[in-house]
């Protein structure tokens, strides 16, 4: 932090970019939940990754470090000094009663570019809207009196009313009212046009939130329902414990296919998007990972 407000005064940066060089400079310091929500937070894996790489490395060489620091030692501050609640334990030898988490679960793929608690508010959001069409012939805000949210307690999620590109990624409120609207979340949900529209931010302004004590935020456990009180009395709720790409509901290889095509698409000519995908179908066949790297 110190190294980049000097490195920001010597660089004469400006007011705002010196309040941006210390935020990142939290970043690459550890991986603090402030920066959740912007362009920042990729950084935290980014740098995981390259930071790791570097400590295997200068180890390689021979650097030394504490070999306790992952152990819970009085007067030696290792791991419990980014964690106050750690208390490591011995974990159980193979057989026994020890299982890992990914025995157990699988990866989730991501159908839109947002957090991934979004995916359950708009399944939840598509259901109920689906039933309004249903009940009154088609969608028309106009009939909505509240739109309620049951979702778990999260703070950097809970985004009201959200005034950027990763703000509305991460908003429970901005998602559920966007696939309300538009029967689908996509990439084009996030521009600045779509997250500044009125009949959007209007929608907005009916949302009520709620925190039902058996909703957890636990991604193997939770659920989203989204509830719309009509003017006329009736109540439509829809609820999603399960989206469409959660490990327990996988998406299939088409739909996969189908997000990356249209994601690549934006960066990528269509032949080396197709070429990426044949060589990604036989990656056992490649004889290194050059071909891969030079279609990217």
């Amino acid at each position: 932090m110190g190294s980049a407000a000097a490195a920001a005064k010597l660089l004469s940066l400006s007011r705002a970019q010196c309040s941006h060089a210390l935020g990142i400079a939290a970043s690459l310091a550890g991986a603090p939940m402030a920066n959740a929500a912007t362009q920042a937070k990729p950084l935290h894996v980014g740098n995981a990754a390259r930071l790791g790489l570097e400590a295997a490395l200068l180890a390689a060489r021979g650097m030394e470090a504490n070999p306790l620091i992952l152990d819970d030692i009085p007067g030696c501050a290792g791991f419990s000094a980014f964690y106050g609640v750690y208390r490591p334990q011995p974990l159980a030898a193979p057989g026994q009663q020890h299982q890992f988490l990914l025995e157990k679960q699988d990866i989730a793929f991501k159908r839109f570019p947002a957090h991934l608690g979004m995916h359950w508010v708009v399944d939840a959001a598509l259901s109920v809207r689906n039933l309004l069409v249903n009940h009154t012939g088609s969608f028309c805000p106009a009939l909505i009196r509240t739109i309620v949210l049951k979702i778990p307690l999260s703070k950097y999620i809970n985004r009201p009313f959200p005034s950027s590109e990763h703000q509305a990624r991460h908003s429970f409120q901005f998602n559920a009212c966007a696939a309300l609207l538009d029967g689908d979340v996509g990439l084009a949900s996030f521009s600045e046009g779509s997250i500044q529209r009125q009949e959007l931010r209007e929608l907005l302004a009916k949302v009520v939130v709620e925190h039902p004590e058996d909703n957890a935020a636990n991604f193997d456990k939770m659920y989203g329902e989204v509830a719309l009180l009509l003017h006329s009395g009736d109540v439509l709720t829809g609820k999603c414990d399960t989206f469409y790409g959660h490990w327990r509901k996988p998406l299939s290889k088409e739909s996969l296919l189908k997000k990356f095509r249209s994601n690549a698409s934006h960066v990528l000519a269509e032949e080396n998007v197709e070429a990426i995908i044949a060589m990604v179908d036989n990656l056992e066949d490649l004889p290194d990972g050059s071909q891969l790297a030079c279609s990217l």
